[in-house]
């Protein structure tokens, strides 16, 4: 039952290239840097990723991206990384657009074992429809492009079918954990970080306090050990501000 690995480098070790990741984070918040950057030098390629962003220049799965390791990825907001709009616009990276609200119910459904489900985000859109670019050719026309989804009618209200999401592995980072793989986190930290866990076949959690069992309320518990296979105790040193929001002395 002990689920405490030594170091990042031995949590990722077995991540092959082509694998897909579900990630944690939201913003900069919650973010498995140091899984991330384990995984940079461990050398995989190809991937696959899902997040619901895929991070900024130079930082959380943004290195990944500067190296070009990843293929394809699924998010919900792309807007602070110029590399990512680089490699999206010139063919080089191809991208799945969600409602960010359809993301984390696709990965809440995958954890499940749900394989799909009904909603009204999207419909009478490209997302329903067809037709948003996933992937670009180098002269600037789409090379591939998402298909048209299924949608039916229930009680005269329009629904799109959205796929649930599983992947090989999933990177998370955690507040509190123990050596079980029950996971605490704090605050912003819960939007992506519990729902990535639950949608990984391996997840793999770094933790900034490492706990024994039984130090942990069963009520307080926002991921169980049953949905994670290993964890890294990383402390917080690493951990980034996206805003800087103080203001002046005397003011």
């Amino acid at each position: 039952m002990d689920k405490v690995v030594a170091l990042s480098a031995e949590a990722v070790k077995d991540v092959p290239s082509g694998a897909s990741l579900a990630v944690g984070g939201f913003g900069l918040n919650g973010v498995p840097h140091n899984l991330i950057e384990a995984l940079l030098e461990q050398g995989a390629t190809d991937l696959v990723t899902v997040s619901n962003n895929c991070g900024v220049d130079g930082w959380g799965l943004g290195r990944l991206l500067d190296a070009k390791r990843i293929r394809r990825t699924t998010g919900s907001y792309v807007g602070e990384n110029k590399e990512f709009e680089r490699q999206y616009l010139s063919g080089e990276l191809e991208v799945e657009l969600v409602p960010q609200g359809t993301l984390a119910e696709r990965l809440r459904a995958g954890g499940c074992g749900i394989p799909a489900f009904y909603t009204p985000a999207g419909v009478g859109t490209l997302v329903a429809d067809g037709g948003l670019p996933w992937r670009y050719a180098a002269d600037g026309s789409v090379a591939i492009a998402s298909p048209k989804k299924e949608t039916r009618t229930f009680g005269g209200r329009d629904y799109v079918l959205e796929e649930g999401i599983v992947c090989d592995f999933a990177l998370v980072r955690a507040s509190v954990g123990d050596r079980h793989g029950n996971l605490i986190f704090h605050k912003a930290t819960r939007n992506f970080n519990p729902l990535c866990g639950m949608a990984g076949k391996i997840t793999i959690a770094e933790v900034e306090t490492l706990v024994e069992p039984g130090e942990i309320d069963p009520e307080q518990v926002h991921l169980p050990g049953i949905y994670v296979q290993r964890v890294v105790q990383v402390g917080t040193a690493g951990k980034r501000i996206e805003r800087v929001t103080t203001r002046k002395r005397g003011v």
